[in-house]
């Protein structure tokens, strides 16, 4: 999702896309290293930003309201 896209969510949807987020980050990481390598490595890259992205626009509403 693009950002301004997350901007009209909820912080109650936020946070849980957030959690989602955390979650197949370490799926990923898990199975990196169980198997060794991962059928699109360019996932956890992308899972690590959309979790940074995240975190930012939490901040903002937080610091908002």
């Amino acid at each position: 999702m693009k950002a301004h896209e997350l901007r009209d969510l909820s912080l109650t949807e936020l946070e849980a896309r957030l959690a989602d987020e955390k979650e197949a980050l370490v799926e990923f990481k898990f199975n990196k290293a169980i198997a060794g390598q991962i059928e699109n490595p360019a996932r956890i890259k992308n899972t690590r930003r959309e979790i940074t992205r995240l975190i930012t626009i939490i901040n903002e509403k937080v610091s908002a309201e």
